[in-house]
């Protein structure tokens, strides 16, 4: 299966997914490292896809997305960001609006404790 499929079938059949350098529970990266960070503390389900794993993966991401760099936010098959875009999001609250217009479960309580450290 080519690493395009590959994607497509992963960002279609996950809500949520990030491809990142490492594991949601061991980046390999800060920038993975705080996406996930971000993910995991607001309970999001997502799927994780460590491109350190695969180097087809790891180009055909960023040929997929047309986006140059990891870790890249899919919700719902639909390209999000990178780092910079998702701590946006976050903090300015549109990640929350994102996840409840798309049906995505999150902590709201730990986004709103996420933004009150970050004020």
């Amino acid at each position: 299966m080519s690493a395009e499929i590959q994607i497509k079938d992963t960002v279609t059949n996950n809500n949520v997914v990030l491809f990142m350098k490492g594991t949601k529970s061991m980046p390999q990266c800060g920038f993975s490292s705080r996406v996930a960070g971000v993910l995991n503390f607001m309970s999001v389900d997502f799927a994780d896809v460590n491109v350190l794993a695969d180097d087809e993966i790891r180009q055909g991401i960023k040929d997929y997305s047309d986006w140059p760099t990891i870790p890249q936010l899919y919700v719902k098959g639909e390209f999000v960001g990178g780092c910079d875009i998702i701590t946006e999001m976050m903090l300015s609250g549109e990640l929350d609006t994102l996840f409840t217009d798309n049906g995505v479960a999150f902590d709201k309580d730990a986004a709103d404790k996420i933004r009150e450290a970050n004020a």
